[in-house]
């Protein structure tokens, strides 16, 4: 028995409506049902799952920085083209807060209307991958020139 991959993620929220409008308009999910405007329920374009993200309205629970839970969820785009572009999505709306080179991913850091944290990434083709473990600063032209219109979704 194994684990094959996170199948959905569900996250409490202070508004539900707002988070929805959120994950719709800025990373595109759709919503595929929802129960009144305390639960959205959320599919990723090309997802087979019934929803990607469940979002749970709580109302205003104070929850402390770094406390034990949840830290990030990393959404997973097909080509460095569709991460530019998210990055200029992120910049738009003002929620960008950070990008770095994994040497095994790109990736963009935002945060939702919550401050819940959640990662934009491309996965580096694996025969690409270095040998070190590290963080470096994201050169995401250099990337783009690199492995242009390379899509690693399914890898």
């Amino acid at each position: 028995m194994s684990i094959k991959r996170l199948n959905h993620a569900v996250l409490y929220v202070r508004h539900a409506p707002t988070s929805a409008a959120f994950y719709t308009q800025v990373l595109g999910f759709t919503v595929r049902a929802q129960m009144g405007d305390q639960a959205y329920f959320l599919r990723a374009d090309g997802s087979d799952n019934d929803h990607d993200l469940a979002l749970m309205q709580v109302g205003d629970r104070p929850t402390a920085p770094h406390s034990i839970g949840l830290y990030h969820l990393a959404w997973q785009v097909h080509t460095l083209e569709e991460l530019a572009a998210m990055r200029a999505r992120l910049v738009e709306v003002g929620v960008l807060v950070g990008e770095s080179d994994h040497g095994v991913s790109k990736s963009l850091y935002a945060k939702d209307p919550d401050g819940i944290e959640f990662e934009v990434m491309w996965a580096v083709p694996r025969v690409d991958w270095p040998s070190d473990v590290g963080t470096w600063r994201l050169d995401l032209e250099g990337a783009l020139a690199r492995w242009p219109g390379v899509d690693t979704a399914d890898q």
